[in-house]
């Protein structure tokens, strides 16, 4: 009698808050999203990178996180603190049992950061839309500027998941002491190489050029469709990482330059591939600065890429 009051509760979830996307539920199309514009269980966020893009238009009932401010520690170089993002959360009318879905500019380079946040924070239902902001308006969907009327909770933290987070010290556990581990470097192959520290028109925040010795380099917009900016299948993914030796059989560390484009691949070996994945937000920044640290770089440069 249990297993049968199981099973039909959890048909009527499934049925509450529409088909998710067949691929896994926490990937969301736009038509899915169009859909749950209106329904009281969701709440839409956006992150994106660029300032004011949220004030000229955004899905209706979204919520804008800063990611410069809301998701980061305002004193020390950290992700926000518990206590700051239960206050967030509260403020914007996010309930633990509340559905979070994402999205954001630049194919959800920060919304995919900000996933990352939320499952350290261990919120139970957090999804991206995919294909981002630029999908949405591609199609023509209503965007709207006013501001959603919240209503506050009192959002309670109940578990953390320190284990989705590399630490310098974790990344040399693996290049210099042997620990079994997959490198995943998803810059470009300028930045890879050494040619460059930092994408054209970005300020250059490392000392030094190169990469992680051992990394392999898997730009991250190798992910998506060039047409729409979703991802590309499980199985399109799947062999797109293998050829490199990222397969699955032992755990990953990603990163780029500063933890954002590498939560998109993180995103993409966790919730579609099901991998062992962390992110390293720490990423070229503190490593190219770090002092005793092994890198290596193919274009021979040594101080700030010259």
């Amino acid at each position: 009698m249990m297993r049968y009051a199981t099973v039909a509760l959890a048909a009527f979830l499934t049925i509450g808050l529409s088909n998710a996307s067949a691929e896994t539920d926490r990937l969301v199309s736009t038509d899915w999203v169009m859909e749950n514009l209106n329904n009281p269980d969701v709440r839409i966020v956006e992150v994106s990178v660029d300032p004011g893009v949220y004030e000229r238009g955004h899905l209706r009932n979204a919520v804008n996180f800063r990611w410069h401010s809301d998701l980061v520690d305002p004193v020390k170089r950290d992700i926000v603190s518990q206590e700051d993002f239960e206050q967030l959360m509260s403020r914007s009318g996010i309930a633990n049992d509340t559905t979070v879905v994402l999205y954001g500019d630049h194919n959800n380079w920060f919304a995919a950061w900000g996933a990352w946040v939320f499952d350290i924070y261990g919120h139970a239902d957090v999804r991206l839309m995919d294909g981002g902001r630029a999908k949405w308006e591609r199609e023509g969907r209503p965007m709207e500027v006013r501001q959603p009327d919240l209503r506050a909770t009192e959002y309670t933290v109940e578990q953390t998941n320190p284990q989705l987070r590399a630490r310098l010290a974790d990344v040399l556990a693996v290049v210099e002491d042997g620990e079994d581990g997959a490198l995943v470097d998803i810059r470009s192959p300028e930045e890879y190489s050494g040619r460059v520290i930092a994408p054209a028109g970005i300020q250059e925040l490392a000392i030094r050029a190169g990469h992680v010795p051992g990394a392999k380099n898997v730009p991250w917009d190798h992910a998506v469709n060039k047409e729409d900016g979703t991802f590309k299948s499980a199985d399109e993914l799947r062999e797109m990482y293998a050829a490199v030796g990222i397969d699955g059989s032992k755990p990953v560390i990603v990163y780029c330059r500063i933890g954002e484009r590498s939560s998109h691949t993180w995103f993409a070996l966790k919730h579609i591939l099901g991998y062992d994945v962390r992110n390293y937000d720490g990423s070229w920044t503190e490593y190219g600065n770090a002092v005793g640290v092994p890198i290596d770089n193919p274009a021979g440069t040594i101080w700030t890429g010259k």
